[in-house]
């Protein structure tokens, strides 16, 4: 079984027959799933810089979820957001994580890393915020980023204060929001990282 490198939602678009009888798959992906379906590409083309050349793909029929969960609730906020903004979703889910997010740590302490300037923190990790720029001995310029944890892997608290925060941006645009005891709900039974 291999493992899983990426999911996201997309509808079929085509499929090609190439000159030496193999197919080429065409899929267009929502608004919605670009971040995740940018992560997937990212992680493929890790992949194929380390050596590896062939993938395995699964495809399944999408099925809507029964129940609103918690991160499913901050979705669907962020959507709101970025649509009375006039942004895209992925961007208004990382300004609202590196606005009201947390901080990833390691062993105790803040995962800070340095790139070169010129690089994209984006083609990495969503979830980074710049912090400075520096340059190292040899003459090199840096750029160095705080990463904030994804969100499937908050705990309750850190998804309260995500939440309550994004409700705050949403109540600020005039969005309405769920009550404070369905919102309760939903933190308790919140199933990130425990």
């Amino acid at each position: 079984m291999a493992s899983v490198i990426g999911e996201f939602e997309c509808k079929f678009e085509n499929c090609l027959a190439d000159a030496d009888g193999s197919l080429v798959l065409s899929v267009r992906v929502p608004n919605g799933e670009t971040f995740a379906a940018r992560q997937t590409v990212a992680a493929i083309r890790t992949g194929l810089a380390s050596g590896k050349e062939r993938l395995k793909m699964a495809f399944g029929w999408h099925t809507e979820k029964r129940s609103l969960n918690a991160n499913s609730y901050f979705h669907v906020l962020v959507d709101k957001i970025a649509k009375a903004l006039n942004i895209g979703a992925d961007e208004a889910k990382v300004k609202m994580v590196l606005e009201y997010g947390t901080i990833a740590t390691e062993g105790g302490e803040q995962l800070i890393v340095a790139l070169p300037k010129s690089a994209k923190v984006e083609a990495y990790y969503p979830y980074a915020k710049w912090i400075g720029d520096f340059v190292a001995k040899n003459g090199q310029k840096y750029s160095q980023y705080l990463f904030y944890k994804q969100t499937h892997t908050l705990d309750k608290a850190e998804m309260k204060r995500l939440i309550d925060g994004v409700i705050y941006e949403a109540k600020e645009l005039g969005i309405e929001t769920r009550t404070p005891d369905e919102l309760a709900s939903l933190i308790e039974n919140w199933e990130g990282a425990q």
